[in-house]
Parts: structure tokens; C-alpha cells; sequence
């Protein structure tokens, strides 16, 4: 008998946290298309020159969604861990990369980063949200000479730039192969490399591929998220370029398989 009320017990819990993290996604696409629709292009009216609009968009952006982390983590929908937030605020001027395991992992970063900046898919410049998004990110359907050229002058700027070298989710727990495009970012721009690797449970629900309907089976879903050591661009400054591409690559890969062990690590 105990065990049927447990089973019951447990696919209610279930089920419920599969609605929570719909409710969630609900929010996320409601409060978006509101604050793009409204609030942006008010505060590109009153907010002037065009670099001040920015920077205080960037930091109401990271607010938001920093509200938005801590919804989701009061109705227990995640955890979340960080090794040092200050850390995080104090960063200007870095290309910031990360493990890709889920859907959520850029909206956790900039909540960590007031003034992070990222690459976006050319997708959204077409959307009713276009006008805005291209105006703070940069999208990815550039050549990229333009690419490097406008992420130069965000980091110019004293924006940091959010890149995943996978290029995609990673739909297993290992690393896949890093792209060269944040390498060549580096070594253009001359910004040094903050690489983060993230951590906790398996994200089910949030993986490439993953049902709306999936969650994760026992528990919330648990992200730690722990920052390596600053990768010095200086340091390949006397290679070749292609020989510079390949060990900024797998320096920037050895740094994030190093907290592989930790993966699993997850505060309740």
C-alpha cells in the first residue's frame, strides 16, 4: 500500500513541476514580448545618446531576468549555485564561454553579467522583436568580418560577450567539439578569455531534442556554476594564427572538462 502512495505521490510531483516549468516558459514569452513591445522603445525615447540606451537596457535586461531566476527557483522549478557572484558583476570587456547543456543557460548568464552581450540567431531580427534585439545583441547571419567588427566595438565598449564554443545544446553530458569562431573573436579583438562551466543535475526537459512535457524524474533541476581561470590572449600572441586558434580551443576545452567531476554537484 505504501508503495502505490508513493508512486502516486511522485507522478503528482512530477506532473506538477512539468507545469511549472510551462508556467515558466509562459512568463518568459509573455514578459518578453512586453518588454520589447513596451518598455524598450519607451526608454529609447527618454534615454539618449544611443551608448547610455544600451548600457542601461543591458542592466535592466540582466534585472529582469535575474527576477525572472528567482521565480523559478521559488516555485522550485530549479537551484542554483554560483562560486562568486561579485566575480561575475565586476567582469568588463571578456569573452565569456560556457558549456551548453540547456535551454536556459544564456538567460542564467546574463542575470549573472549586467552587461553581457551575446551572438543571436539571425531569426529573431525578423520577429516583432527584431528592431530591439538587433539594436543589443548582434545576430549571427553576418559574414564574419562584420561579426568581429561589431563585437570589437562591444567590447570596446566594456560589454562582455557571451559565446557557447559547441555551437548547439549538448544533448550528453560529454563536451562536443568547440568551434573555432570564439578562438578568432580573441585573437581579433585582443580580449581575454572567462570560461564557465555549468554544472548540477541532468537538465531533462531543457536538452536539445527534449519534450515540452519531460522533466527531470526525482528532482528540481539543479545548476552550479563555476568560473576558471581568465585565459590570457597575450599568451599565443608569438604563434601562427592556426596553430594560436587550435590551443586557445583546447586550452579554453581543458579548462571546462577540468570541472567535469563536479558536474553532478547540486545545492537542494
Amino acid at each position: 500500500m505504501s508503495s502505490i502512495f508513493f508512486s502516486v505521490a511522485s507522478k503528482i510531483v512530477y506532473y506538477w513541476r512539468v507545469f511549472e516549468k510551462i508556467l515558466s516558459f509562459f512568463i518568459f514569452g509573455l514578459g518578453s514580448v512586453i518588454l520589447f513591445v513596451v518598455f524598450f522603445p519607451l526608454m529609447r525615447i527618454c534615454i539618449h545618446p544611443q551608448e547610455r540606451y544600451l548600457c542601461y537596457a543591458r542592466v535592466f535586461i540582466s534585472k529582469v531576468m535575474g527576477l525572472f531566476v528567482y521565480f523559478m527557483r521559488f516555485i522550485g522549478v530549479v537551484s542554483i549555485s554560483v562560486d562568486d557572484r561579485i566575480s561575475y558583476k565586476k567582469l568588463k570587456s571578456k569573452i565569456v564561454i560556457a558549456n551548453h547543456p540547456s535551454l536556459l543557460d544564456v538567460v542564467f548568464l546574463i542575470s549573472l553579467i549586467p552587461n553581457a552581450n551575446c551572438i543571436v540567431r539571425s531569426a529573431l531580427v525578423h520577429t516583432v522583436v527584431g528592431g530591439v534585439v538587433k539594436s543589443l545583441y548582434i545576430p549571427n547571419d553576418e559574414n564574419f568580418d562584420e561579426l568581429v567588427a561589431d563585437c570589437k566595438v562591444a567590447l570596446d565598449r566594456g560589454e562582455c560577450l557571451i559565446i557557447f564554443p559547441e555551437g548547439t545544446r549538448s544533448p550528453h553530458e560529454e563536451l562536443l567539439p568547440f568551434r573555432k569562431g570564439f578562438a578568432r573573436i580573441a585573437l581579433e579583438t585582443g580580449c581575454d578569455i572567462i570560461p564557465v562551466f555549468i554544472g548540477g543535475n541532468e537538465k531533462i526537459g531543457l536538452k536539445k531534442g527534449d519534450s515540452l512535457f519531460s522533466f527531470h524524474p526525482t528532482e528540481k533541476l539543479c545548476y552550479s556554476f563555476s568560473m576558471g581561470e581568465k585565459i590570457l590572449v597575450t599568451k599565443y600572441s608569438g604563434f601562427m594564427p592556426r596553430l594560436a586558434l587550435r590551443k586557445i580551443v583546447q586550452d579554453s576545452k581543458d579548462s571546462l572538462q577540468q570541472y567535469e567531476v563536479c558536474r553532478d554537484s547540486c545545492e537542494p
